[in-house]
């Protein structure tokens, strides 16, 4: 294969990256100099103008805890008013403020830096990566998302990789990639779901997969539920406990909060392995006094799965969610596939067997298999002969604003991609000059309980009575789930058309700007 045809496919994740390149037609995932095969999606900035990135910038989590950024995944292509952010405002060590147009926006040692430039640091790490591997330079790639990603943060992350200075070939939902690498070569025929659990968040897809073709059924996915929850239920159980012993409320140190976190992350792995993990937190708190507080307990498993269990169970939800779009039952489905690194967790293990009726196929690394699928995709669009075929869905529905706070349905969810809808509007005031167009995606008929895509003006038609003008609105969803939309005037021929971008999100120049930083940095 030439250099200028590799491709390298990254899970860019909450927790943890990975990169992978298709190598003697064989998907395989490039470890780092260390041996290293996953990735700390960490970052974090020091005070001489480097940047740690990876597993080393997440030790620092511990000493500069308010200089390091995890779980930017959760931040990325949303609203600086939204649930999520909130949420992450009130537990995230660093600081999150407010940028143009109700963006999110990360502080860190007077800087203020987007989402998209945060995650392409990661991005960039991942290259340097493969590069390192290969001896050689890349830029082609194909990038993977949640299924259940919404237009701004599939943006988001395609504006991230043009930062990281990657040619984005394609972005491909994290639970096709996984079925990708799962049924790569093996002539299936079968019906399979993708239960994908991972740092930040979780999707479930039913895929038929026919030989070499992967045509996704149906989707859903929650972009706030993962691993991540169950640290923090583990790290307020601490804190609670710690309180109880000693009427000292952690919460209000930065860097005992940061090292409950730390421990509760290894208690939650712990538990793939034991039934019984011993605590320990030496010289947690020093007190006004300089008194030096230890902090030590055992977690069992009954008291784990007590802290955890609804979580767990909020997963099954959107299982039913996605077999009812499917118009399907569990007992269709031929095989489980468990994605991401909290399936490894027998509680989680044992309630999807429980769920789907059927032992869950572990063969498949669940840390390794979205890149697997990313490196298979990649090579598939550089390659005539490749013979895998992907064939998508939207995962939500693609709305236009009415009068009166309603919406319209445009594309239901679950439509396969690429798909374009066309309709017809007509004037609703004698005389008027211009339309305006709100584009939204989400379930309710009413805008205010959906996501604002995005909003643009229409006009040069011609003056008339109300009803007498009509206007052609064209909505297209690419392969990569992001939305186009146009809109003409049949009389006159005059158009007008807009890539979708979020009004929170970056501007060419600011995408430019960020992109000469991140070319310039450091990282180390």
């Amino acid at each position: 294969m030439a250099e200028s045809d590799v491709v390298i496919g990254i899970d860019l994740g909450t927790s943890y990256s990975c990169v992978a390149i298709m190598q003697d037609g064989q998907p395989v995932v490039l470890p780092n100099e260390w041996g290293e095969r996953n990735h700390a999606s960490v970052a974090s900035f020091m005070e001489d103008g480097r940047i740690m990135v990876g597993n080393d910038a997440k030790r620092r989590l511990l000493t500069h805890p308010r200089q390091t950024i995890y779980s930017a995944k959760r931040l990325i292509g949303r609203y600086f008013f939204s649930p999520e952010v909130k949420k992450a405002k009130a537990v995230a060590p660093y600081e999150i403020v407010e940028g143009p147009n109700h963006a999110v926006r990360i502080k860190v040692l007077g800087e203020v830096l987007s989402l998209p430039q945060i995650s392409a640091l990661v991005l960039k790490e991942m290259r340097e990566i493969a590069e390192a591997y290969l001896g050689h330079p890349v830029s082609k790639a194909v990038l993977t998302v949640p299924a259940y990603f919404n237009d701004n943060q599939r943006q988001a992350t395609a504006d991230a990789g043009r930062i990281a200075g990657l040619d984005v070939l394609r972005i491909i939902n994290e639970p096709t990639a996984a079925a990708l690498a799962y049924g790569f070569g093996q002539n299936l025929n079968q019906r399979v779901v993708v239960y994908d659990l991972g740092g930040g968040t979780f999707d479930v897809s039913i895929l038929e997969i026919g030989q070499d073709t992967f045509e996704v059924l149906a989707t859903a996915g929650d972009t706030y539920l993962g691993g991540d929850d169950i640290d923090m239920r583990l790290l307020d159980y601490f804190a609670d406990l710690f309180m109880s012993q000693t009427n000292i409320n952690l919460r209000t140190d930065v860097s005992a909060l940061q090292r409950l976190r730390d421990v509760a992350e290894e208690t939650k792995k712990a538990f793939s392995q034991k039934k019984k993990v011993k605590v320990q937190v030496p010289e947690v708190f020093t007190d006004p006094q300089g008194r030096v507080h230890n902090f030590e307990t055992v977690v069992d498993h009954e008291t784990f799965t007590k802290l955890t269990m609804d979580l767990v169970q909020r997963t099954f939800k959107v299982c039913d969610e996605a077999f009812q779009s499917a118009g399907m039952s569990v007992h269709d489905v031929d095989a489980v596939i468990l994605v991401g690194g909290p399936t490894r967790l027998p509680l989680v293990r044992d309630s999807a067997r429980h769920y789907f009726g059927r032992e869950p196929n572990t063969e498949v690394d669940p840390d390794e298999v979205v890149a697997l699928g990313a490196a298979i995709e990649g090579a598939s669009l550089v390659d005539e002969n490749a013979s895998a075929f992907l064939l998508d869905v939207t995962p939500l529905t693609l709305r236009l604003g009415t009068v009166g706070g309603y919406s319209e349905q445009i594309i239901p969810k679950n439509s396969p991609v690429p798909i374009d809808r066309t309709r017809t509007f007509t004037t609703s005031r004698d005389g008027q000059e211009r339309v305006q167009i709100r584009v939204f995606q989400g379930e309710s008929n009413r805008v205010e309980q959906n996501e604002m895509l995005a909003e643009f003006a229409f006009a040069g038609f011609r003056a008339a009575p109300r009803g007498e003008v009509q206007i052609e609105v064209t909505f297209e969803i690419d392969a990569n789930g992001i939305v186009n939309v146009s809109a003409r005037d049949p009389e006159t021929g005059q158009s007008a058309s807009t890539t979708v971008t979020l009004s929170s999100g970056l501007t060419e120049d600011e995408i430019q700007a960020s992109a000469e930083r991140v070319r310039g940095a450091e990282l180390v």
